[in-house]
């Protein structure tokens, strides 16, 4: 399946990390739900794709919020940032969106956006040997505001040079691409895993 471009000529492109480049939302659920489980805290498939885009401190405190739990946010986060590199060996990228890339790549300018930390984000890059090719990483704690708000992105746009009408987003969450265009930026939507079969 080939990804669909919007027309038009764009100056740089931006990409989500988890779930655009890499596919990495199916290892990432295996880790919340393996941390999550010693709480007793359901956290539903479909709630777990919906929230892509958000950084693992704020799911931690919407589900504390949701459940009446009081799971501490910090060792929460880092024991399940810990999982998921244990699960790095079964990266994979999405084949749709590696294609652009390396299509693309020397030609314009990349950047990445995401909710993950930047250690997670270069973890996941580097396990796909695809690091050195982004100009930028734009990461949780890079900004104050997460997706929806366009922060992120324009923070991208702007460490690139480019401006926000010629860059191309590159996302999987319906949050992703409401930040998107919020940032005045054409969008493209990856699909879900489910989606790509």
């Amino acid at each position: 399946m080939k990804l669909k471009l919007p027309e038009g000529t764009f100056q740089a492109y931006l990409f989500d990390c988890d779930g655009t480049i890499a596919d990495s939302m199916p290892l990432h659920y295996v880790a919340w739900r393996t941390i999550l489980g010693e709480w007793g805290c359901e956290f539903d498939e479909e709630l777990f794709y919906s929230l892509g885009g958000m950084p693992v401190r704020e799911i931690i405190a919407l589900l504390n919020q949701r459940h009446g739990l009081e799971m501490p946010v910090e060792e929460i986060a880092r024991r399940k940032e810990g999982m998921y590199y244990e699960l790095l060996p079964q990266l994979k990228a999405v084949p749709e969106v590696l294609e652009h890339i390396d299509e693309a790549y020397g030609k314009v300018p990349f950047a990445v956006v995401s909710g993950s930390t930047r250690h997670s984000v270069i973890a996941s890059l580097s396990a796909l040997n695809l690091l050195e090719k982004f100009d930028t990483l734009v990461c949780a704690g890079d900004y104050k505001q997460s997706k929806p708000h366009p922060e992120g992105f324009l923070l991208a746009a702007e460490r690139l040079g480019v401006p926000p009408e010629q860059c191309l987003v590159f996302e999987d969450t319906e949050m992703g691409i409401q930040a998107a265009q919020a940032a005045g930026m054409a969008s493209v939507k990856v699909p879900l895993p489910w989606e790509r079969v």
